[in-house]
């Protein structure tokens, strides 16, 4: 437990200055800076070297300057823990809920020293009753807090260089950093399930194998799990529960001294920088892990709470909530966007991370009015010199009213496209009326992203990510199966547009397995082939599955690692194929959208629609809704580099889709298309292969049911 000793050491503190916020070490002491409007006092509290539990001073700060209390301490060390105590009314009725008792972590601290615990104690009310929130809880919480932890800023990169892929190169590889290692039997059993582990070579290696050029990783900020989830022995194992923007979360360290897995993070970012792997970061700047008003007292909430969060205007007792966590960081307040800039270039330039993905992202983008694409923090990253060169991705929604803002975005911001997901899961299981709206995903969703400037890269296109079926589930269960959250299977997605190819979950009937193979492919070469940036679930190539659960959030076990040792090899070499064929092919990662008119130094359109006849599609071809087969012609002869350079030229390619359960014979297209054309997939077979025999115009191409053909244009 947390002691003070009976005689503390003599600890002089001086004025300090009131920026950088946070503990800042410069080779002769730390100056402390911490935010709080609305406090009446802040303790600087200090803790021994050992095991950190003995609090060895408390030293008020009597310097406040614009809100900012500081001070400066000669002596102190990298590695040095503290916590602050904030002073000030008790008032829930008008948003505040100051608790000398409960010791707080420093927003700005660069590291903890622990998991912060879900204890009765970090709650500042005494948890029974309909108001319980209103009563002031006065035990002391700094036995199971976390305390935040001086760091050496200092750290030798070596000539680190991102390597800055385009958008129109990239491909995007989702990852937990436990799951993808836990299991792997070739990353050392000591580093399974840490950064050190994913910087492995055995995991970059086949990374590079695969042909990813970005690794986005599922949220890496110090996060804890909710006492209800720790009460049913389960954990936030997805980490969407932040609470310190600064520091790297200690669960993944394989390094076991103070505030060394920061360090342990940078090395993993230049192993991937050194292998060509841009590292994405999923960040969550919407809400915090303290939840609604009857959450604990960790951080935010009792250094302000009211200026943190965004308070209900007609109950200020309550959070504004579009969530779905009980809190909404208050982005709009100075100093709250202030700390979310100063976080995002902390791990741009001090951790070289190469971009965010921005979790609930139209919370960020809201003011008192809603949604609006001209919010403080959009224009903040916008204007900033550091952040307006890095990868910026959306997640375009909340629950909030209006929530759902995909397209809505400014220009430098690619957004993660669910109608895309939604519409190809749609097609490729036989449902009607998707074939137009499939078509329009297919080529980049114009319909989006295009009225305000951005070209097809704003689209990121995936059939699966972390929150849902894995590819394998997605054509393996028609019903999510996630019994073992606890929650009597209610929680998570009920629409799933998934199908189960006949049978629900594991089966041995060889008719079915094939067709699951099938569906695969095509799930993985139409994303391949698609206008936009693609992005695959850490596992999927390798046939992982979740047995069905589609909200493993809190399955920090075997339901979530992925399981190296069965992996499916042959579908991991017919994924490495088709990303091998988009990047040596321009014409599968456009800069500039489809114009349906003759362009470049093509006599053709860039773009042409074919029926089973072999025609071009006519306007009613579109609105019929039986219809589940089509065919795209895709001009590389009319390809540009977007840059006005002229015409870069590549090969022209045919794609037949066939969504339904017949075989078909679609015609290949008149002569002026293309003289002879060579059948390079087919998702009936393992592998891509080309066939030597060029087929001509008019010549019947046989299409199985529920797979897709590519044909390469071998004469013009």
């Amino acid at each position: 437990m947390s002691k003070r000793p009976k005689t503390a050491p003599t600890i002089a503190a001086k004025a300090g200055v009131p920026s950088p916020l946070g503990a800042t070490f410069d080779g002769d002491g730390v100056n402390f800076a911490l935010f709080s409007e609305s406090a009446t006092g802040v303790t600087l509290c200090l803790f021994d070297a050992g095991d950190g539990m003995t609090e060895v001073a408390r030293l008020p700060l009597v310097e406040r300057t614009q809100s900012v209390w500081h001070c400066y301490i000669s002596g102190l060390k990298p590695g040095q823990r503290y916590g602050y105590r904030v002073e000030g009314a008790f008032d829930p009725a008008n948003g505040h809920r100051f608790n000398s008792a409960k010791l707080l972590i420093d927003p700005y601290a660069r590291a903890t020293d622990r998991m912060p615990i879900m204890h009765e104690t970090t709650f500042s009310f005494r948890r029974s009753g309909p108001d319980a929130d209103l009563k002031k809880d006065n035990r002391n919480s700094a036995p199971v807090a976390a305390r935040s932890v001086v760091v050496d800023p200092h750290f030798d990169w070596d000539g680190d260089t991102p390597p800055k892929v385009p958008w129109s190169d990239t491909i995007i590889y989702e990852a937990h950093v436990k799951g993808l290692t836990m299991r792997h039997p070739s990353v050392p059993e000591r580093l399974r399930g840490t950064y050190a582990g994913l910087a492995s070579a055995p995991v970059i290696a086949h990374l590079k194998e695969l042909g990813i050029t970005a690794i986005e990783l599922l949220p890496i900020y110090q996060s804890v799990a909710e006492k209800r989830l720790n009460d049913m022995s389960l954990t936030n194992y997805w980490g969407y529960n932040t609470i310190g923007f600064f520091a790297p979360d200690i669960r993944f360290a394989a390094c076991k001294g103070i505030g060394a897995h920061i360090n342990e993070f940078r090395e993993m970012v230049k192993a991937f920088h050194r292998a060509g792997i841009e590292v994405i970061l999923d960040v969550v700047y919407n809400h915090t892990a303290e939840g609604s008003q009857i959450g604990p007292t960790l951080c935010f909430r009792g250094i302000d709470n009211a200026a943190y969060y965004r308070v209900d205007p007609a109950n200020k007792r309550l959070c504004v909530e579009t969530t779905g966590t009980g809190n909404a960081l208050n982005i709009m307040h100075p100093r709250v966007l202030q700390l979310t800039m100063d976080s995002l270039r902390y791990w741009v330039q001090e951790m070289h991370v190469d971009g965010f993905r921005f979790d609930l992202a139209t919370t960020l983008a809201r003011t008192r009015i809603g949604f609006d694409g001209q919010a403080p923090f959009l224009s903040a990253i916008l204007q900033d010199p550091v952040m307006s060169q890095v990868k910026l991705i959306a997640e375009p929604w909340d629950i909030g009213e209006g929530g759902y803002q995909l397209g809505g975005f400014p220009p430098a911001w690619k957004e993660w496209n669910g109608k895309y997901r939604d519409k190809v899961r749609d097609f490729w299981r036989g449902a009607d009326d998707t074939m137009a709206e499939f078509a329009s995903r297919f080529t980049g969703s114009s319909d989006l992203f295009q009225w305000n400037g951005r070209a097809p890269q704003a689209s990121i296109n995936f059939v699966t990510c972390h929150d849902g079926f894995t590819l394998t589930d997605v054509v393996s269960y028609n019903q999510k199966h996630n019994e073992a959250n606890g929650e009597q299977n209610r929680d998570g997605e009920s629409n799933n547009r998934s199908w189960n190819c006949g049978a629900e979950g594991p089966t041995s009937d060889p008719v079915i397995k094939a067709l699951r193979r099938r569906q695969r492919r095509n799930f993985i070469a139409t994303m391949m082939i698609s206008q936009g940036v693609p992005m695959i679930l850490a596992g999927d190539e390798i046939g992982r599955s979740q047995q069905g659960n589609n909200n493993a959030y809190c399955q920090d076990n075997e339901i979530s690692w992925i399981d190296w040792a069965n992996a499916d090899s042959e579908f991991l070499d017919f994924t490495r194929a088709v990303i091998a064929m988009r990047r040596a092919h321009p014409v599968f990662r456009r800069r500039r959208w489809f114009s349906g008119q003759v362009r470049g130094g093509s006599k053709l359109k860039d773009v042409g629609w074919f029926r089973l006849d072999g025609n071009e599609m006519s306007i009613g071809d579109w609105s019929v809704g039986f219809a589940k087969s089509l065919g795209v012609f895709i001009n590389g002869a009319a390809l540009d580099d977007g840059k006005g350079n002229g015409a870069l030229g590549d090969e022209s390619y045919h794609v037949i889709f066939n969504a339904g359960a017949d075989a078909l014979d679609f015609v290949l297209p008149p002569r002026t298309w293309g003289r002879r054309w060579a059948k390079i997939l087919d998702t009936t077979e393992p592998l891509p292969k080309e066939i030597e025999d060029s087929l001509g115009p008019g010549v019947k191409v046989h299409v199985a049911g529920r797979s897709m053909v590519v044909l390469r244009r071998t004469v013009a």
